[in-house]
């Protein structure tokens, strides 16, 4: 999803990642590499025993190595329901080396591609049907009914960061509270057949998140952030969800802050605007 990074974080994830593939008897198959912000991760295809796979490897330094990030995609292996489509998570491992911690996982591969393949941000219309939609919708209301006492965004941050990154007087308080896989856009879609991928991050969040998520990375173009609004409009035009949106754009506001998502700014400000005229 991103670029490669600097040569030396790219050698030590390559030969991590090879590691990973002894442990779990895996072969890996192909040049495809896909990275990961700043070479957090690296995934590639592999042939195993039952078949191909996708062989993804996190690190972190060792002192951080762990905790809910590591833990999301086997807890949603464990309690998501078959009306979320999603890899199957087969195996995974865990080591400390060389002052990093690192997680490896197999996953059952899947072969459909993303729908955005470098980065979140959309920049070209998809051609999506309505099954794609439907099931979309269905995999959204599954999630959001699973009890989870994970947590993706907390009321603390947006206490603080709502203020500071919209400029606006604003009611924090989140009016409703649902699980959400928490960072759905178009780089974790699969199309034409539709696939939910990366679960480091689900959790509890504001009713909505998700849908306004997929809407905000979608304002470069008007004509799917319209159909977002459109197939996602029973909760996206909700006073809950409204209130998603003003979360998603403090976020996505406060990476613009980082030199992230530059192009995005003015849309969200935009839709900022939009919400709280």
């Amino acid at each position: 999803m991103y670029s490669e990074p600097e040569p030396g974080t790219a050698g030590r994830m390559r030969e991590m990642h090879a590691a990973a593939a002894r442990a779990l008897d895996a072969t890996p198959i192909g040049s495809r590499e896909a990275w990961g912000w700043h070479g957090r991760t690296l995934g590639r295809p592999v042939a195993t025993a039952s078949g191909e796979g996708w062989l993804r490897l996190v690190s972190a330094p060792a002192d951080k190595a762990g905790g809910k990030l590591w833990e999301g995609p086997r807890e949603a292996e464990r309690l998501m329901p078959p009306a979320v489509p999603r890899p199957r998570l087969r195996n995974r491992r865990t080591w400390s080396e060389g002052g990093h911690g690192y997680l490896a996982e197999l996953y059952d591969r899947v072969t459909t591609p993303t729908v955005t393949t470098d980065e979140p941000i959309l920049r070209k219309a998809p051609d999506l049907d309505d099954a794609w939609w439907d099931g979309l919708s269905t995999a959204l209301d599954a999630v959001a009914a699973v009890p989870s006492t994970r947590v993706a965004v907390r009321q603390e941050y947006l206490d603080r960061a709502m203020p500071q990154y919209l400029g606006v007087p604003i009611d924090t308080r989140v009016p409703a509270w649902t699980t959400a896989h928490g960072d759905l856009h178009w780089a974790n879609l699969t199309s034409p057949t539709l696939a939910v991928l990366d679960w480091e991050g689900w959790g509890v969040a504001p009713a909505g998140y998700d849908a306004a998520v997929l809407h905000s990375y979608s304002l470069l173009v008007l004509e799917t952030a319209a159909e977002v609004r459109r197939r996602l409009g029973r909760v996206l035009d909700t006073p809950a969800g409204r209130f998603a949106e003003l979360v998603v754009i403090t976020e996505l506001l406060q990476t613009t802050a980082r030199g992230d998502n530059l192009d995005l700014a003015g849309p969200l400000r935009g839709r900022l605007s939009e919400i709280t005229a």
